[in-house]
């Protein structure tokens, strides 16, 4: 499903620009845009943005909640760092694990459960970690989340904008008002926090990128 909150010709001009994907990428590209009950994807530039994001940082080793079909992880081990990346429903993890397989990649670790119960045990620090799972749990998550980021490393939360929902009063629909009430909630702890420099972006459905301070800066 494309949750894109840009006109149509704006989208549709920003992707014309992206390198196209090739092999197992595209692959995943096509069942998620062709099969009903394929995993869906992050859009595609979001997907262009951690690339981009890996490289400015010199990122090592990401955390991904939120694996689906492991397309993100494959996109970004591609690009030389190491991921461990967490799924909870069986059925997206068992395609994320044929998937990775397919990838020959040796350098994404898939964690099966909840994030809320496989966070607290990770002792493994983290240059960036991609945020793309429940949207209504990230507040819960946020305190493992920034321990387990290095200092100088990058927090990319996905769909923060929520089909525009998060950004206006009033349209949004009944059944998502509790999720909306805690992205707002999300977004503004990351905005107001003294470890993070945060900035929202309209591009996909909204992403936040949150810069963790190293600790003499905190108060800058």
């Amino acid at each position: 499903m494309d949750r894109n909150i840009n006109h149509d010709y704006v989208t549709k001009y920003l992707r014309a620009l992206l390198p196209k994907r090739e092999g197992l990428l595209r692959e995943i590209e096509e069942k998620s845009a062709e099969e009903d009950t394929y995993v869906s994807i992050a859009e595609p530039e979001t997907e262009q943005l951690l690339r981009v994001l890996i490289h400015i940082s010199n990122a090592k080793s990401v955390l991904e909640i939120g694996t689906g079909s492991a397309y993100s992880a494959i996109s970004m081990a591609m690009e030389g760092c190491s991921v461990t990346t967490i799924e909870r429903y069986e059925k997206n993890f068992n395609i994320s694990l044929q998937n990775i397989e397919k990838s020959k990649i040796k350098r994404i670790k898939p964690l099966f459960g909840e994030a809320s119960d496989i966070l607290p045990k990770l002792s493994e620090t983290f240059d960036m970690i991609f945020l793309d799972a429940a949207k209504g749990q990230y507040l819960n998550f946020l305190p493992s989340l920034l321990r387990l980021l290095n200092e100088g490393g990058i927090l990319v939360s996905d769909n923060v904008l929520y089909n525009g929902m998060t950004a206006m009063e009033g349209i949004a629909v009944r059944r998502k008002v509790t999720i909306i009430k805690r992205l707002r909630k999300y977004l503004e702890e990351i905005s107001k926090n003294p470890y993070l420099l945060t900035t929202v972006l309209p591009i996909g459905d909204g992403v936040a990128i949150s810069y963790k301070r190293k600790e003499e800066l905190k108060n800058a």
